[in-house]
């Protein structure tokens, strides 16, 4: 008897460890987050418990940490638990394995499953009827950023050419590897803002690093943090200077949280403060803290990613499947793609917005 007691109590302790917040045990939604950290996607779990809050339906809250194993477990204690719903912000996105077998598990539960933020092929979407997918054309944020950084550096050029040399040294900072938002923000950053330094006239931008192949520094524990930002630009600071005259003249970033840790190291080697020299820096997402940034002249731009209106259409998705009803129910149909999927509209953020 004590034995079974103390399986029980292990049972037990392990699926408390696993949640974040919650309103219910039994016929709960969960919602599963690769990782409670990241800046964006903390917007988006306060606005979703919101949300669902407002719906009237309980939830539990998970924190992956990074971690696909983690947050693959937590869902087979979710399941087994009684969950109604899942709504899932997948950690590996490298490969179709991970989103595959937690479809397996909705569907062998036989409930229903949202997809949010991190991409998940279409394929692996549409193979189970109660499943969709909430995210954002992400091609589209990598071409809004490289405008947005292509005008800036025209009405700037002379300002950012810091070292004289008649070209734009930059650093890139990408948030994974095998991440397609960060695929399609690195290639089309730096491709739509030489389309138009090329039409002005002006060479293309530098990579600041001539030995690194690959023309960006990604964040090796697949974060996007904004410590990873900080330790790199520290560093390229210590040799890539005005006074060696090869100084990084721009930094473009995938996300917000990489921006403002380049912004942080910047600050420290005494750009961008009030009455200094500023290198722009542009981002990806518009969290508060990189508003305030553009606010103060620290960073140059971002691309909004709608925190609030990704939960609000997740929240009503949900809805909708738990009840049986239509599934784009009071969903904007410009924002439906086929039968799998929704996007969230981005919008450029700089200092005049």
């Amino acid at each position: 008897m004590k034995k079974i007691f103390s399986c029980l109590l292990v049972t037990v302790l392990m699926a408390l460890s696993f949640a974040g917040c919650s309103r219910g045990g039994e016929g709960e939604v969960a919602v599963f987050y690769f990782t409670y950290s990241d800046a964006y996607i903390s917007n988006v779990r306060s606005a979703l418990d919101k949300y669902l809050d407002e719906a009237d339906i309980d939830y539990n809250d998970y924190d992956a940490n990074g971690n696909q194993s983690s947050q693959t477990d937590q869902i087979d204690v979710a399941v087994s638990k009684g969950a109604t719903g899942l709504i899932v912000n997948v950690v590996d996105t490298g490969s179709n394995d991970a989103a595959s077998t937690i479809v397996e598990k909705a569907r062998a539960a036989d409930i229903p499953l949202v997809f949010f933020n991190r991409s998940v092929d279409e394929s692996v979407v549409s193979s189970y009827e109660k499943c969709v997918f909430v995210g954002t054309d992400y091609e589209l944020a990598g071409h809004m950023q490289g405008e947005m950084i292509g005008k800036y550096l025209l009405e700037n050029y002379d300002a950012v050419d810091i070292n004289k040399d008649g070209k734009i040294s930059y650093v890139l900072f990408k948030g994974q590897e095998g991440n397609m938002e960060a695929i399609a923000r690195t290639k089309y950053a730096v491709e739509d803002c030489n389309a138009l330094l090329n039409e002005a006239g002006k060479p293309k931008l530098q990579f600041y690093d001539e030995a690194n192949v690959n023309s960006y520094l990604v964040d090796q524990d697949g974060l996007w943090s904004a410590s990873s930002a900080t330790n790199y630009m520290s560093t390229i600071l210590a040799q890539f200077s005005e006074s060696n005259k090869n100084m990084v003249e721009l930094v473009i970033a995938n996300n917000d949280e990489m921006a403002l840790g380049a912004v942080s190291a910047l600050e420290a080697a005494g750009y961008n403060k009030k009455g200094s020299k500023t290198i722009p820096v542009f981002g990806v997402d518009a969290t508060d803290a990189a508003k305030e940034a553009i606010k103060n002249g620290k960073m140059a731009g971002t691309i909004k990613q709608d925190a609030e209106a990704m939960a609000d259409v997740i929240s009503k998705l949900m809805t909708n499947l738990r009840n049986n009803e239509e599934k784009f129910k009071g969903i904007n149909k410009e924002n439906i793609i086929g039968s799998w999927r929704v996007n969230i509209p981005y919008a450029a953020y700089t200092k005049e917005q």
